[in-house]
């Protein structure tokens, strides 16, 4: 069985606008028709409350689109910021894209 991947890889500051364009991108990835989306956050250095809000949003997009939406390669103030929020109980975080794929994988053979 083969599942369609998209992998997006936002830069810099995750704030309100790079949010809106993030959120923009998901949904126009997502009226393609791709199963899983991983967001590979290795160049985001830093997120604000409004960028949390736009992963947020782009989670709940993700979900009614029936597809799936995963994270991968969050730096330390992301991953601090995810375990004050709870939000890392909300999204599935993995260490970067080889143990995405390596995990993705081993559950959908």
């Amino acid at each position: 069985m083969s599942l369609t991947v998209k992998v997006i890889e936002p830069s810099g500051i995750l704030d309100g606008i790079r949010g809106n364009q993030l959120r923009r991108e998901v949904n126009d990835i997502l009226d393609s028709g791709i199963e899983i989306l991983l967001i590979d956050m290795k160049e985001v250095k830093f997120i604000d409350s409004s960028g949390l809000g736009s992963l947020v949003s782009a989670m709940q997009l993700v979900r009614n689109a029936n597809a799936k939406l995963f994270v991968c390669s969050i730096s330390d103030q992301v991953r601090m910021l995810f375990e004050l929020t709870k939000m890392d109980r909300i999204f599935q975080v993995f260490v970067d894209q080889d143990d995405f794929h390596r995990q993705l994988l081993a559950v959908t053979e």
